[in-house]
């Protein structure tokens, strides 16, 4: 079966041919992806007119070269007025644009739960319905309606927590994924949502405090929305005790030289990211800031590299920083991970980097494992 993934603010279409058993399908899963669809094996207007009675709502989105905001209105006009010459009653849900925003198409319904909301896609391959659309009020309420948040540490979005997760691979349900540097906890409760074990360290006590007061909170809010692996009360503390109750544990600990509670599954984590800056660095003070980064990165991947299993994942955001010629300045330290004894996938070397438009500190994801 043939899928579509719609990614990014300036939509990028990846077409996967895949059996859904190999591929995820549930779109709360994927971070980043903001509809995914699956290729009509019919023309369009035989798959609407398949559909069941009564009031069908329909979108049309056009991503193929030729995109055009007319082209999808007159495409989805010219399938309205067809169907009701067969009697059927038709909502056409317009768009300004070619291609119907994710809110629009959530708040339209047309995520494909109900059959008889329905957005099409047109691609340059041909036709797709969507099946899911990325819910953001959801992933707005996990970032904003936490009660613990340090605008001053940075805030890591959901999406993002989500797509470092999804980067270690296919994990099996309630495989323990450490963060060590969770600070207010958002990867954990991301793990957590997603069927996994989630084991968190930081530095500092006061982001321990944060963490505890976050997954509780996220515990109660999503009791009934949790993965296989999702948790019961949070514990904190230097030393915790495991047991089949705590699917969650959290304790302060410096990730240079902590020694983790085994097992350690996955690492999914964002990195010590500097000072946050709202201009370009000097040159002077980007070299203060490579420096201390680095040391920090390069002390925890030396660290945790005995701590783990060979062919562990381990997924890191390190920063970059934005440059007067608009480029990203990365840390340069992928030559010392895979000496120091990791397998550093090839993508990494280019990077992967996340970031919103003109942002000062990205972030760059490197993936890696244990050779």
């Amino acid at each position: 079966m043939k899928y579509l993934a719609i990614l990014g603010r300036q939509p990028e279409i990846s077409i996967a041919e895949l059996e859904a058993t190999n591929f995820c399908t549930d779109i709360d899963r994927l971070g980043g992806t903001q509809k995914l669809a699956v290729k009509l094996e019919q023309k369009p207007l035989e798959f609407l007119q398949s559909l069941p009675d009564g009031k069908i709502t329909l979108g049309v989105s056009d991503y193929s070269k030729n995109a055009s905001p007319r082209a999808a209105k007159t495409e989805a006009l010219k399938l309205k007025q067809i169907l009701v010459r067969h009697s059927r009653s038709v909502r056409v849900v317009e768009s300004k644009t070619a291609a119907l925003s994710t809110a629009t198409s959530l708040h339209n319904g047309l995520s494909g739960k109900n059959p008889r909301k329905i957005e099409l896609i047109n691609t340059d391959d041909g036709w797709y319905r969507t099946i899911g659309v990325q819910d953001i009020d959801a992933y707005t309420r996990r970032d904003q309606a936490r009660p613990a948040r340090d605008a001053k540490v940075g805030m890591l979005p959901p999406k993002l927590a989500q797509i470092l997760i999804n980067l270690c691979g296919p994990l099996p349900a309630g495989s323990r994924i450490l963060d060590p540097f969770c600070g207010t906890g958002v990867i954990l409760q991301e793990a957590l949502l997603m069927g996994y074990t989630a084991y968190g360290t930081d530095l500092s006590e006061r982001m321990i405090e944060y963490t505890r007061r976050n997954l509780k909170w996220f515990s109660d809010e999503h009791r009934d929305q949790r993965g296989a692996g999702a948790a019961s009360p949070v514990t904190t503390g230097a030393s915790v005790a495991r047991s089949e109750e705590n699917h969650f544990t959290v304790s302060t600990g410096d990730a240079t030289k902590y020694q983790w509670d085994q097992p350690i599954d996955a690492v999914a984590c964002e990195g010590y990211l500097g000072a946050p800056m709202s201009q370009i660095p000097t040159e002077i003070k980007l070299k203060e800031q490579k420096q201390e980064c680095s040391s920090i990165i390069l002390g925890f991947l030396k660290n945790l590299l005995p701590q783990i299993k060979k062919n562990t994942p381990v997924i890191i955001a390190a920063p970059a920083w934005l440059r007067e010629n608009g480029q990203y300045e990365r840390l340069n330290i992928i030559d010392e991970i895979e000496n120091m004894g990791y397998n550093v996938k090839d993508i990494s070397r280019e990077g992967l980097l996340y970031h919103r438009d003109d942002q000062i500190v990205a972030r760059d994801i490197i993936i890696l494992r244990k050779k």
